[in-house]
């Protein structure tokens, strides 16, 4: 191996040792004494960045002493991205934390006690019982419109029913089905809105009892929002009428 060849090896050996190059400002501002405790606890002080202590913080102090600035640690591509990941997931807790303290706060403004929570689910709940009442009352009305329609079957048993009338009792039964899925998704959606304000106001328990808003985990939104299908339910197909 010729002379370059053992440089070249050399300098890739001493490299993660060598010293981070001086900043411009570290130049601008005259003589500085580098100082740090290296792995081994010694306490070592130099004129120019010192290569021991590439992996911690240096101080820079200047020549009477005082700090100038703080050397950061000199970092591998796989260092860098692990402190960054590192803060990243330090930034997101903290954020995460102030949004739970916020949530709480706005949660004890709004229901300050049970009672305000109790008229809160009440109102949740009755825009999907309204619906439900509705969907059972057109249930009825249309199976009292089916009777006559069945009635009318009866005459011909064994026989054909004429096209007419198949189709009115088609229709109605259809109509049947259909509202009774609605009512039937409805009341999931009033049991839904029930276990929504019941994790809530267990939660807001904790609260009224001191706990520390953003201390206690995050509870269910029961925003009282019921399904689109439980507010405005679907329209049932039309019946022919006789």
């Amino acid at each position: 191996m010729n002379a370059s060849r053992l440089l070249l090896a050399a300098a890739l050996v001493l490299a993660p040792f060598a010293a981070p190059p001086v900043s411009a400002q570290e130049r601008s501002a005259g003589t500085a004494i580098y100082t740090c405790t290296n792995a081994a606890g010694r306490k070592l002080t130099s004129d120019r960045p010192i290569p021991e202590c590439n992996d911690r913080e240096q101080r820079v102090l200047n020549s009477d002493g005082s700090v100038r600035n703080v050397r950061e640690p000199s970092y591998t591509s796989e260092e860098r991205a692990a402190r960054d990941e590192a803060e990243r997931r330090r930034n997101q807790e903290r954020v995460t934390k102030q949004e739970a303290i916020r949530r709480d706060r706005n949660l004890l403004a709004r229901y300050p006690n049970d009672a305000a929570h109790a008229k809160a689910r009440e109102a949740a709940k009755g825009v999907v019982q309204d619906a439900i009442k509705r969907s059972e009352q057109r249930v009825a009305d249309l199976r009292k419109e089916r009777k006559p329609l069945g009635d009318e079957a009866e005459f011909y048993v064994g026989k054909t029913l004429p096209i007419k009338l198949r189709q009115q009792i088609e229709a109605v039964d259809v109509s049947i089905e259909a509202q009774e899925s609605i009512a039937a998704n409805q009341k999931v959606e009033a049991e839904r809105i029930d276990a929504l304000y019941d994790a809530e106001l267990a939660h807001l328990k904790k609260l009224w009892a001191g706990a520390e808003p953003g201390s206690i985990g995050a509870p269910p939104s029961a925003t009282g929002k019921p399904l689109a299908a439980a507010a405005a339910p679907a329209s049932a197909p039309a019946t022919l009428k006789r």
